[in-house]
């Protein structure tokens, strides 16, 4: 299969940087990969021309880029971003009008507070997928990865790998420390979770980036298992290496939904703004985003069309263990996860 994981990819890391001059009217700001045109193919039969694309590796670094006067049009982050990046006053509505397929996305989404103010959408759901551990068949198998526990066992030190993305962390040392819904986290769950990864930490050979950094890892044997996006076993299997995707250890696994917000100000055509979206919304999109990337689209009338198999396969269908969903959380707390991580990586 055709991958985002690419050399480009790699270098994203902790810079932006533009990736690709091409319609100079839409400046998107986003995740390295998204720039694939498998995505918004409507988009460029309509335009004849990709969107230009500019990268962030990390939601904070993005905030943080935005709130320091960087302009684009369109920015990708995930849920449990939306209300801090309102707070700042960096989004401005989506005028639903224009996104016939906005009719598409769940009900929930469009009722949530946080996403919208009344008639006023500030937030359109895009892509979901599942975070939990990868790992080389060859070597081991799910068996010996029943508990997330496994993290702290001595014998894999130098040969795990977890993301450089502080949901996705704490989305495995809550679950690892007995919490499954962390919008219910206290202060004590948070302390727990945070002293999980401190005693994780010597063990951990990289702290990935993005997928095609823990692929990397993965493909050269450096890494065993990993905490990882599904995309990451979806993309290496279709590569043709063997790797599993545990999804149901005893703790259980995650999973995420991003998509897109409106920001203020945008120097490019709100017009053009409106059509990339709905073109996200494409059942051409869904296809794809299922097939080749091992992650769901929030156009449910395009998913409910997709087999349980399918979805099996990809690491996206009903699992019997807990599951985290990363909704938005207490913002203070948050923050306080963001400078914890920052010291647990350090070493402190």
């Amino acid at each position: 299969m055709a991958r985002h994981f690419s050399a480009a990819a790699a270098l994203l890391l902790s810079t932006t940087l533009t990736a690709s001059a091409a319609d100079s009217e839409l400046l998107i700001f986003d995740w390295s990969g998204f720039e694939d045109p498998g995505f918004f193919g409507e988009y460029i039969e309509k335009y004849g021309d990709n969107p230009t694309f500019t990268f962030f590796g990390e939601e904070e670094e993005a905030f943080q880029k935005l709130r320091s006067g960087f302009k684009a049009d369109i920015a990708h982050p995930c849920s449990q971003s939306v209300d801090k990046w309102r707070q700042a006053g960096l989004l401005e509505p989506w005028d639903t009008a224009k996104i016939p397929r906005y009719a598409t996305v769940a009900e929930k989404y469009k009722a949530d507070p946080i996403f919208t103010d009344g008639d006023q959408v500030y937030f359109i759901p895009a892509d979901t997928g599942t975070t939990a551990i990868a790992f080389n068949a060859d070597e081991m198998s799910a068996d010996q990865l029943t508990t997330l526990q496994v993290f702290k066992d001595p014998q894999y030190a130098g040969r795990i790998s977890l993301p450089d993305n502080v949901d996705d962390i704490y989305a495995l040392a809550y679950l690892a420390t007995g919490v499954s819904d962390w919008t219910q986290a206290t202060q004590e769950d948070f302390e727990a979770a945070s002293a999980w990864l401190r005693e994780v930490h010597p063990n951990v050979r990289a702290y990935w980036a993005d997928g095609a950094e823990l692929a990397q890892l993965m493909s050269t044997g450096e890494v065993l298992f990993a905490w990882a996006w599904s995309e990451v076993p979806a993309s290496m299997r279709g590569d043709g290496y063997n790797i599993g995707f545990q999804r149901e250890p005893e703790e259980g696994s995650s999973i995420w939904f991003c998509g897109y917000v409106n920001l203020v100000d945008g120097p490019g055509s709100e017009d053009k703004a409106h059509d990339f979206i709905n073109s996200w919304l494409s059942p051409s999109s869904v296809e794809y985003i299922v097939n080749e990337w091992g992650y769901g689209n929030s156009n449910t009338e395009e998913m409910a069309k997709i087999s349980t198999e399918t979805l099996d396969d990809v690491g996206l269908g009903e699992i019997s263990a807990p599951l985290l969903a990363q909704l938005p959380m207490d913002n203070q707390l948050r923050e306080q996860m963001i400078a914890e991580f920052e010291k647990i990586k350090a070493g402190f």
